[in-house]
């Protein structure tokens, strides 16, 4: 081994550990934004599910957010026939986690999710 070869590989290492952490900080927030989706859907099949019976914006909300687990900022919309028999749309919306140094890449992103349902609760 030459002399003027000590220390190489250390920095190597020192030049690639911020690209290996960045890389290893999108896999993460791309992993949050995909639990976040899967728990947007849970959250509107639980709201959708209160609001068969129970036509409300209250109940609708309390079934997201008891369900919807991981979601923080959750919100919860009925749109159409609160009656009987009537079609009631159940939209949640919610922002994605955000990882720090790259949650940007997710900041205008909002996740949505809509289901119809025929109510037959009272209205």
């Amino acid at each position: 081994m030459l002399r003027g070869d000590r220390g190489q590989a250390t920095v190597e290492f020192a030049l690639a550990l911020p690209v290996v952490l960045l890389a290893l900080a999108l896999v993460v927030q791309v992993a949050l934004l995909a639990r976040d989706r899967v728990a947007v859907v849970h959250a509107t099949r639980a709201a959708a599910r209160a609001a068969v019976v129970d036509p409300t914006v209250g109940a609708a909300t309390r079934a997201a957010r008891s369900a919807g687990g991981s979601l923080t900022s959750a919100s919860v919309q009925l749109d159409g026939d609160t009656a009987p028999g009537g079609l009631l749309g159940v939209t949640v919306t919610a922002r994605p986690t955000a990882v720090p140094l790259v949650g940007h890449v997710v900041a205008g992103v909002q996740l949505r999710e809509r289901l119809v349902v025929l109510v037959e609760g009272p209205g």
